[in-house]
């Protein structure tokens, strides 16, 4: 480090980090700093590397833990880091990158140090290493207005975020202020009490940077919609490598990718990674997701984002004064081509279920399926997915259910040939047909894998709330209903079997297997009667539209027989019954005798719809299902985000030290 360190093995024993850790106290103003910022060395580009420079410079960091109480050197470099801050707006505007990579340098220090304190001391401990300073501190002076360090650090973090124009060179410069930021309040992670007792979530939600909560909002927002790609002067390496400027730039570029890719040379397109974006995505969920349940705390930045409203339209007269405007447009094409992460679901998650002017954009779009079709893609491949990204999909998906008219609009977007779907070629599908065919899967893959009550009751509850607008079903989605209450059926037989072997081998002691057949019998039957209710709802409001759904139900009518007399099921099956009464009949009047082909009883199908008279079958009530967040929902959220700035946010964090979530199961 300074002038021009190239290797990890040198940093340990390099003269200027060993100076800045020794008990000897350095002013704010010395010139050592401007020789220990302009240093220019290939940092790591994987996590790896991370996890490498961290081993380098233990040493360093443990002498700035130690000594710092009597040196104050930590905080000089903060103050130094401050001064720079204030005049950095200046330096943008004159693009002065010599000025703005020392300040990003500076940054890098105070956060790689911070991130040592957050992984090793206690908060008190912590909070004491930002307050500590010398006796004398060679004639400087604080500012008579100047408040605790770590507020003030993190105040000219956010008015930073919020100020300096994202340009080519200050890119880097914003990226290393969300990531020490994110370093400050991943405190959480190894630190297990409430958000709201952290000093550091005190000052982020009603110190000072509370000020800046609806602009910062905003910025992070923009970012996020903007979705751009590192520039690349960041990462091209001048022929002139003697060039100040040349050597910033490697080393802005280096020290960014920090978690980022191979640690062999990279070619130009696989730098082209959108990670301004992401690591303000990341910053955004951890403000939103803290602080939401406390008495007496609120949480600025999670109102703002709740409250925000589109730019291309009036202001109503009840808009909530704080709120800001942003292009719904930007935002939806953003959140549409980035669905495949984690992160950007959860943020359509909270944006869609509390904020009610992007969830009647959303609804209003004639291009719903850019939408949806990523949603299902995760189902599909639940496989490969984490349990909380499958339910966020979920939830989604529910959510849109509850409108009608997004179930009926899937039906009218005819989609072709889609790669991903992998179960038999499908040339030409409805979205809707496509939705259920997905969800109707992950029933399947669930029931047979992961036995999740609630996954497959929101999926269910989503087939249900989008039934009586079931229209022009493709026939292997009408197959795949019918088949679906056929694999619980023998399910249940199974089930319904061992219950009588084990009764006719029961004994004095109550046996726990039995308790757990019993239980997913319960089970069981609920699915199988909200499958037939789905069933009986579709053929009440749409029977005329889905002749294919009863082509597949005459077919496999033995199904239902086992159940007629079954008090779970007796009264939705009475109708199901009378509509394959009817069209069995009809079949056997045409046929006379003579077996029909397929497309000879599908005709004689849709001639009958016409005539059938639905008010036969008894009136149920309609079937609709609306999301509800459960009872304390930090429990869930905070871990999930903190998992995905683990696992998604370019930076490396000790996994042995966590305590919030356990690595299996993030």
């Amino acid at each position: 480090m300074g002038a021009n360190s190239s290797s990890f093995n040198e940093l340990s024993t390099n003269e200027y980090l060993k100076r800045l850790s020794s008990p000897e106290p350095i002013n704010p103003i010395d010139p050592y700093w401007n020789q220990l910022l302009s240093f220019s060395f290939l940092i790591p580009i994987n996590s790896s590397d991370g996890k490498l420079l961290e081993e380098s410079t233990s040493s360093i960091c443990k002498g700035v833990a130690i000594n710092n109480c009597k040196s104050g050197n930590f905080g000089a470099l903060i103050r130094n880091f401050l001064v720079r801050a204030t005049e950095l707006k200046a330096s943008v505007q004159c693009e002065d990158n010599i000025f703005t990579w020392q300040t990003y340098n500076a940054l890098f220090i105070i956060r790689s140090l911070s991130k040592y304190f957050v992984e090793h001391l206690s908060e008190e401990l912590i909070l004491q290493q930002f307050e500590a300073k010398p006796k004398e501190m060679g004639g400087y002076k604080d500012p008579e207005e100047m408040g605790p360090l770590l507020e003030e650090l993190m105040n000219s973090l956010v008015e930073m975020l919020v100020d300096v124009p994202v340009m080519n060179f200050t890119y880097a410069l914003h990226l290393e202020a969300l990531n020490t930021l994110l370093v400050l309040m991943s405190i959480q992670m190894f630190q297990p009490q409430p958000a709201h007792k952290f000093t550091v979530y005190q000052i982020m939600m009603q110190g000072r940077c509370s000020i800046h909560a609806c602009v910062l909002v905003k910025v992070l927002l923009r970012n996020f919609c903007n979705q751009e790609k590192c520039p690349p002067e960041l990462y091209r390496q001048s022929s002139d490598m003697n060039s100040m400027v040349a050597s910033v730039a490697a080393s802005l570029w280096s020290v960014m990718t920090l978690g980022m890719g191979a640690k062999t040379e990279k070619k130009e397109e696989e730098f082209q990674e959108t990670l301004l974006a992401n690591q303000s995505l990341l910053f955004l969920l951890v403000l939103t997701n803290h602080c939401t349940g406390e008495r007496g705390v609120s949480n600025p930045y999670r109102e703002a984002l709740f409250s925000f409203t589109n730019i291309h339209e009036e202001s109503s007269v009840s808009q909530v004064a704080a709120t800001f405007k942003m292009d719904y447009n930007l935002l939806f094409s953003a959140l549409c081509s980035t669905l495949r992460d984690d992160q950007t679901t959860l943020l359509l998650y909270l944006l869609i279920h509390r904020n009610s002017g992007v969830k009647a954009f959303i609804f209003s779009r004639t291009n719903i399926d850019q939408l949806v079709m990523p949603l299902l893609k995760i189902l599909y491949n639940a496989q490969d997915k984490n349990s909380h990204h499958i339910y966020m999909a979920l939830i989604i998906l529910l959510i849109l259910s509850e409108d009608d008219v997004f179930n009926k609009a899937v039906h009218e977007i005819t989609l072709k040939n889609i790669p991903w779907f992998k179960e038999r070629p499908i040339s030409e599908i409805s979205l809707g047909g496509l939705l259920i065919l997905v969800v109707i899967r992950t029933i399947q893959y669930n029931i047979t894998r992961m036995r999740d009550k609630y996954l497959h009751t929101n999926c269910l509850a989503a087939l249900a709330n989008m039934s009586a607008q079931f229209t022009g079903l493709h026939p292997y989605v009408a197959q795949r209903m019918v088949s679906l209450f056929s694999q619980l059926s023998k399910k249940h037989a199974r089930v319904v079997d061992q219950i009588r072997e084990s009764a006719v081998t029961e004994t004095d002691n109550e046996d726990p297997s039995e308790q757990n057949l019993m239980a997913d019998l319960a089970v069981l039957e609920e699915v199988l009667r909200m499958v037939l209710e789905i069933l009986n709802s579709c053929l009440a409001a749409s029977l005329h539209h889905n002749p294919h759904l009863i082509y597949s139900l005459l077919y496999q009518r033995e199904l239902f027989n086992s159940f007629k007399t079954h008090p779970t099921f007796q009264d939705i099956l009475q109708n199901i019954d009378i509509v394959l009464s009817f069209f069995s009949a009809r079949v056997e009047e045409h046929g006379k005798g003579s077996n029909l082909s397929p497309s000879e009883v599908l005709e004689v199908i849709k001639e009958g719809s016409v005539q059938f008279r639905r008010d036969k079958l008894k009136k149920f009530p309609d079937l609709k299902f609306k999301y509800v967040e459960e009872e304390s929902p930090e429990e869930f959220f905070i871990p999930y985000v903190w998992s995905l700035v683990y696992h998604a946010s370019n930076m490396y964090f000790n996994a042995s030290r966590i305590l919030l979530f356990s690595l299996s199961a993030s």
